[in-house]
């Protein structure tokens, strides 16, 4: 959330508050570091309830965030000037050397 200051919950390009691509801090490395961010926590959650039925809303909510993330990369390329480029150079979505 430091590295990018339009940081949002929110998928939308505020084109006319001057987004643009943040490749800093741990931008650097994934293209969506908030989504990793959010499968570490939901994969916690089986841990911190003590349950292995946990695990039923945890594989549905990273599934989500999985396509989240396709779609939500997809729109980027269309509307976000520099987005290609940058994906270019740091071509991992979630799991740096991995995907």
């Amino acid at each position: 959330m430091l590295s990018k200051k339009f940081y949002s919950g929110v998928v939308c390009i505020p084109k006319d508050r001057g987004h643009t691509v943040a490749a800093t801090g741990p931008y650097r490395l994934i293209l969506h570091p908030g989504y990793l961010g959010g499968i570490m926590f939901y994969l916690s959650m089986p841990l911190v309830l003590g349950s292995l039925f946990a695990l039923i809303p945890t594989l549905l909510a990273i599934s989500l965030i999985i396509i989240r993330t396709a779609l939500e990369d997809r729109m980027l390329y269309e509307e976000l000037d520099g987005y290609e480029n940058y994906a270019k150079q740091v071509p991992r979505y979630l799991l740096p050397g991995v995907w």
